[in-house]
C-alpha cells in the first residue's frame, strides 16, 4: 500500500521554505504522493456545522490557507517524480473548462504527476459565495465530470447540458496522462459511488469512521463498477488519515488512527486489509509542527503498509 502526505498548506507554517522543504523531503524518502485540500471562505458564522469538531467551527488555520492548483504548480517545480493530488477540489465552484485546462496545465508542467481528487462540497457559505443552489449538487458534478473529460480528450471540445455548456471549441493544453489523469470522487452516498463506477478511476475517502465500515463501503464501489462492466482491480481506493499519536494505549474505546504508533500502525494494516491501496497522512498545522518529525513519523507508519 502507498503512502501519500498532506503539504503545509494552512496556517503560520505554511511558509515558502517549509512547502519545499517538506515536498523535496518526502520525495527523498520516496512517499507516493503530496496533497493538497481546498477552502474559499472561514466564515465567522457558518450556515453548516463543519463535521470535524465538537464546535462545529473548522481549523484556526484554515483562516489562511493557499490555493490549491497554485500550491501543487509551485511544488511541481520543486520536485522531480512525486505525484501531486487534490483531497478535494469541490466541482459546483470550478468552470469544467478552467479547471480542466488548469489540471491539463500542471499534468503538463509536472510531467504527468496529477491525481484529480474532486468533490461537491458541504459548506453553504461556499456554495453562497460562488452563486450556486446548495441543490442539484450530484447532478451538477456529474455533467462537470463529462464536460471536463471532453475538455482533455476530446480534439474538438463540445458539450451541451442542464448546468454548463462549451460551444465546439479547440481546447488545449492537453494532459500527459492518457486518456487522462486519474480521477478519484470524495463522498460516502450510494449516488457518489455510481458516479465513481461512471465517470472516475477511484474513490477518496477519509478515516472518520469504523475501518470496517470503509471496507464496506469499498465492496458498494466494487459492486457498482462490475455492474457498469468495468474491472473494480482498476480502480484506485485511497483515503486521507490524521494520526493523532499518544505515547500511551488509548485502550477500547480509541478511534481508528489515534494512539501509539503500534496502534496506529494496526489501523493502517488494517485500511489495506480492507482494499486500500493508498493511505494520505495530514499533519498538524499548530505550534508543534516541524518538517522533520512529520516525515519522521510518517517513515514510521509507513513501515505498517508493506
Amino acid at each position: 500500500m502507498k503512502i501519500g502526505l498532506s503539504l503545509p498548506q494552512a496556517g503560520v507554517n505554511a511558509t515558502r521554505e517549509n512547502v519545499i522543504k517538506f515536498a523535496q523531503a518526502a520525495e527523498k524518502e520516496n512517499f507516493d504522493s503530496l496533497w493538497v485540500l481546498e477552502r474559499l471562505l472561514y466564515p465567522i458564522n457558518p450556515q453548516t456545522k463543519y463535521p470535524g469538531s465538537a464546535d462545529g467551527m473548522m481549523p484556526e488555520e484554515w483562516k489562511n490557507i493557499y490555493d490549491p492548483i497554485n500550491l501543487l504548480t509551485f511544488v511541481a517545480a520543486n520536485t522531480n517524480k512525486i505525484l501531486l493530488g487534490t483531497g478535494v477540489l469541490d466541482v459546483p465552484f470550478h468552470n469544467p473548462v478552467v479547471l480542466g485546462r488548469e489540471f491539463a496545465t500542471l499534468d503538463v508542467l509536472s510531467q504527468g504527476r496529477v491525481i484529480a481528487g474532486l468533490g461537491i462540497g458541504w459548506l453553504k457559505d461556499e456554495y453562497q459565495t460562488s452563486n450556486i443552489p446548495y441543490e442539484n449538487k450530484g447532478a451538477r458534478q456529474s455533467e462537470f465530470l463529462e464536460a471536463m473529460k471532453r475538455v482533455w480528450t476530446d480534439d474538438v471540445v463540445e458539450f451541451h447540458g442542464k448546468f454548463y455548456n462549451i460551444p465546439a471549441s479547440k481546447i488545449g493544453p492537453k494532459p500527459v496522462q492518457k486518456p487522462h489523469p486519474k480521477i478519484l470522487l470524495g463522498g460516502f452516498s450510494p449516488k457518489t459511488f455510481q458516479r465513481i463506477a461512471k465517470y472516475a478511476n477511484g474513490w477518496l475517502g477519509i478515516v472518520g469512521v469504523p475501518i470496517e465500515q470503509l471496507g464496506q463501503i469499498i465492496q458498494a464501489i466494487r459492486q457498482e463498477v462490475e455492474k457498469a462492466g468495468k474491472n473494480p482491480d482498476d480502480f484506485q481506493m485511497s483515503t486521507l488519515a490524521h494520526p493523532y499519536v499518544s505515547q500511551t494505549s488509548l485502550g477500547e474505546k480509541r478511534m481508528p488512527m489515534n494512539g501509539t504508533i503500534e496502534e496506529i500502525g494496526s489501523d493502517i494494516a488494517k485500511l489495506k486489509e480492507v482494499g486500500f491501496n493508498r493511505v494520505v497522512l495530514s499533519g498538524s498545522a499548530g505550534k508543534e509542527f516541524s518538517v522533520e518529525k512529520r516525515i519522521e513519523l510518517a517513515k514510521d507508519l509507513s513501515k505498517f503498509a508493506d
